[in-house]
């Protein structure tokens, strides 16, 4: 099942996507739920991020072809941070592009969502409280990363934390599944999360041995080699296998607005 969230004129809420339209969800996504009437097709209801975390934990330094591009050791453990629920838009959303700012990068991910809540896992208990999987497009801007040992603000920004475009609730082979970042359908990052150095289930437990995961909560779990910068006019897709494609426009920051 493709789990979203929609607008539809005056109407929004949970929907599902069937082929090319999206049905009403009726009842709890994360208990209790079936599909309802169609509301119409893709190309005529606006899909919204597919959930509402209340927080988003990151993963970094997570893909080995990553680690050999940039030199380093693998990790002894994962290395974690934190996003705003505030950084968080949609598909088709535009990603600002702060003023003064000369290294906007993309970061594209296979990102799980958490249906139950879930702390003190055991690996065995890890399928059990994942609702499924979107992409994620870990927006950074790499020039507020140095000198700063905190990372809030460069990964944190308005609209720096695109996900979508819906959950897919059945990915057989989350392990093993290809994830693209194209820039103006040139490809950047090409890679597969059989690469992962910490496979889902290791994240799951680590993260929820330190705090809670609630429903609706996004874990992303890594970004391959080839980060490269983006700039307003640009328009980045994200794809991942047995998921969808999640496409974001570069803006400029609008005039006037706090960043």
């Amino acid at each position: 099942m493709r789990i979203c969230r929609y607008r539809a004129g005056d109407k929004a809420g949970w929907g599902v996507v069937r082929g090319e339209r999206v049905h009403v969800l009726i009842g709890d996504p994360f208990g209790e739920h079936r599909v309802g009437e169609p509301v119409g097709d893709l190309g005529e209801v606006a899909l919204l991020a597919p959930c509402a975390p209340t927080k988003v934990v990151c993963v970094g330094r997570n893909y080995r072809s990553l680690l050999a591009e940039q030199g380093r050791p693998e990790p002894a453990t994962p290395f974690l941070f934190l996003k705003a629920s505030t950084a968080v838009v949609g598909p088709g959303a535009p990603v600002l592009y702060p003023s003064g700012v000369s290294d906007l990068a993309h970061e594209g991910e296979l990102a799980v969502v958490i249906g139950r809540v879930a702390r003190q896992l055991r690996e065995d208990e890890v399928d059990k409280v994942i609702l499924g999987y979107t992409a994620a497009n870990d927006i950074t801007v790499r020039d507020w990363q140095d000198p700063s040992a905190q990372w809030w603000r460069a990964k944190s920004a308005d609209s720096h934390c695109p996900i979508g475009p819906w959950i897919e609730t059945d990915l057989p082979r989350p392990h093993d599944v290809r994830v693209r970042t194209l820039v103006n359908n040139e490809v950047r990052q090409d890679g597969r999360t059989d690469d992962l150095v910490f496979g889902i289930p290791e994240l799951l437990t680590h993260i929820t041995a330190h705090m809670t995961l609630l429903p609706g909560d996004v874990v992303l779990t890594g970004t391959a080699a080839g980060i490269r910068p983006v700039r307003p006019g640009d328009v980045m897709n994200v794809e991942v296998g047995g998921v969808g494609t999640l496409t974001n426009p570069v803006v400029d920051w609008p005039a006037g607005a706090a960043r």
